[in-house]
């Protein structure tokens, strides 16, 4: 069932700074363990995009989707957030069933789908070891994350696809983490902001039960009835 927290405003001097540039670079640097990780990947998958992955959809969406980051054989493969892997699978089809998304998602970025009135972006932007990132390597991405948000200026709503993503985005807007708890299906109200959580549509949390494709889609549902 959802629950619902409102505060009034964010606490914008809390707020992490923004970068000058809204992207990482193709060799950032800012956390060495990811970057070495990147290199043995490069060497190892030439072929592969091996880089930081940047944000896919509608710059001008009132949706923003945030995810914690790319998966080893999905997009750090494929260059698209949520693309070649089952994760997104599931997130691209609901997408489709609601309206924030167009055409026919094939697992890899020339399919031709196209988001609508929504963005993603990842947390984390460049793949960790076993898909894990440290604090300190959310903390260091966590300012990309907020010049992603800064550059959709319609924008109103929120998804975070599990804990960690609904706290980097929590501490992107500078909000008080005891204000606004995480739980699948809660809904947060945040200022202008509005901010759904969901545990994360991986393969782990589907094949154990933590998360059905109907609890997924009860999310979607809700965000599209508030979008009108």
């Amino acid at each position: 069932m959802a629950t619902t927290s409102t505060i009034k405003s964010p606490a914008p001097a809390t707020a992490t700074p923004r970068p000058s540039n809204p992207e990482p670079d193709r060799d950032c640097q800012l956390c060495p363990r990811l970057a070495a990780f990147r290199a043995t990947n490069r060497a190892q998958k030439p072929e592969w995009f091996n880089s930081p992955v940047p944000s896919f959809g509608d710059r001008n969406g009132r949706l923003a989707i945030v995810g914690l980051a790319p998966g080893l054989q999905g997009a750090n493969r494929t260059g698209r957030p949520f693309t070649g892997d089952y994760a997104g699978d599931l997130l691209y089809a609901t997408l489709i069933e609601y309206g924030f998304a167009n055409g026919i998602y094939q697992a890899r970025p020339d399919d031709g789908m196209t988001l609508v009135d929504c963005r993603i972006v990842n947390g984390v932007r460049c793949v960790p070891p076993q898909n894990k990132p440290l604090p300190a390597e959310i903390a260091n991405c966590r300012p990309f994350l907020l010049a992603a948000i800064e550059n959709m200026p319609r924008l109103k709503a929120f998804v975070a696809l599990g804990h960690i993503a609904h706290e980097t985005t929590v501490k992107a807007l500078g909000l008080r983490a005891s204000s606004v708890p995480f739980a699948h299906g809660a809904i947060h109200e945040a200022g202008r902001f509005r901010l759904y959580d969901s545990y994360h549509c991986s393969r782990y949390n589907t094949n154990t039960g933590v998360l059905t494709p109907d609890m997924f889609r009860s999310v979607f549902a809700k965000v599209r009835a508030d979008l009108v």
